[in-house]
């Protein structure tokens, strides 16, 4: 059970106690926010030898109903665009960039919709695509884009469904594909998605599980792979897949673990790590973000004894076994209920969004360790509610993001 100044903070969070307390399966106590979305598929290599001259960050803010944009500096500080922050939906929640670099997409939870922007990568401002927002399901939190920008998926935490769309690759906006929605499991909660583009996987909160789902490449639809999903602990948040399509790994909110598979290259199967799962070094786990180059993994926790800061933990992944090993030093603090994460395009910088101090905690990624240090005049202001984040790099006129 989560103490009481937790429970008073995620009672206004939208409509997600209410979605959740039939849902077999689920802890007592409050409820998970809903966590950021970590970014769309491209391979870590291409951007480390670039120079990060220009990089911008956007964080949904689910109670100011708007998505705050900022330019992030050679230190690692963020600073607003100008014209920022943007309108979104009704309690938007995840975001995510299309690998394209030209499209934003926020999941706004309380609408159920999709808002969808076009980046100006001179300045980082967004702008509403023609026709935004696009109808989802019941309660979508995340947004994640597969790796050629072709398709977008939203998992619809109300309605245990996935809506699946083609993106138009000149405009941005989304027309829903044959056979949208797609059946998943209770409490569809994050989708995370193969390097390969060939498969994708679902954290479902309610049903305590991990589903796997192959990706037609043609139409974008999902058909559920062999098997049946696997167990992902108590109330499963937040999946990932790192950035070789080795290992996939799923923070479990209610069991304060991360669990590990690996997967298969060939069919997509999970099979779970023989160590798993994992510890983890704070409370109340809501995501999982793994760097750019595989080596680390970053775990905000959203909740902390005694009810002030909360922390992200730091983990070293094991190259061949995918085992986490916390990293010297974990956890580190950061604000109040912290929830979404990143990390740029060069492994340089993580960021962690604070839903209870309206704020981002910006780090230093000490390279050899995986250690992390507060960059200066961390933390960085945002809106009301800070939840999802996501990150990306101007390459050739687009703002290009990290693989995950």
């Amino acid at each position: 059970m989560r103490l009481s100044i937790a429970a008073a903070n995620r009672a206004s969070v939208v409509l997600l106690a209410a979605l959740l307390a039939g849902c077999s399966n689920t802890t007592p106590g409050p409820q998970a926010l809903l966590p950021g979305v970590s970014g769309a598929t491209k391979l870590a290599t291409q951007h480390a030898s670039e120079d990060a001259a220009v990089q911008f960050a956007y964080v949904s803010n689910v109670f100011s109903n708007d998505v705050s944009a900022y330019s992030i500096a050679a230190s690692g500080a963020l600073t607003p665009v100008a014209g920022s922050p943007f309108k979104a939906g009704h309690g938007p929640n995840g975001v995510a960039i299309d690998p394209t670099g030209k499209f934003a997409f926020v999941a706004d939870i309380g609408s159920n919709d999709v808002s969808a922007y076009t980046i100006d990568a001179t300045s980082g401002a967004l702008k509403k695509v023609k026709g935004s927002p696009f109808a989802a399901g019941a309660s979508p939190v995340y947004v994640t884009v597969e790796p050629t920008g072709k398709f977008a998926y939203v998992p619809n935490v109300g309605s245990n469904d996935i809506s699946a769309y083609t993106i138009n690759a000149t405009s941005g906006a989304l027309t829903p594909v044959t056979g949208s929605p797609f059946k998943a499991g209770v409490g569809a909660y994050s989708l995370a998605i193969a390097p390969s583009g060939k498969f994708a996987y679902v954290a479902n909160y309610g049903s305590n599980t991990v589903a796997a789902y192959a990706i037609d490449a043609a139409s974008g639809a999902l058909k559920p792979l062999p098997g049946k999903p696997l167990a992902a602990g108590i109330n499963p948040v937040n999946v990932t897949v790192d950035p070789t399509g080795k290992f996939a790994y799923v923070a479990s909110y209610g069991s304060d673990n991360i669990y590990g598979y690996a997967i298969d290259a060939t069919s997509g199967v999970l099979r779970p790590l023989p160590t798993s799962p994992f510890a983890d070094t704070g409370s109340g786990p809501e995501n999982v973000v793994v760097d750019p180059t595989g080596k680390f993994a970053y775990v905000p926790n959203s909740f902390a004894p005694a009810g002030f800061s909360s922390h992200v933990a730091a983990y070293t992944i094991d190259a061949t076994r995918g085992t986490l090993t916390p990293v010297a030093g974990s956890p580190y603090t950061a604000g109040y209920l912290s929830y979404g994460a990143a990390v740029d395009s060069a492994s340089k910088f993580a960021y962690v969004t604070n839903a209870g101090s309206n704020n981002i905690s910006a780090y230093t990624i000490n390279a050899p360790s995986g250690a992390l240090r507060k960059v200066k005049g961390s933390p960085f202001k945002a809106g009301t509610g800070a939840f999802g984040i996501s990150v990306c790099r101007v390459t050739a006129g687009k703002c290009i993001p990290p693989p995950l």
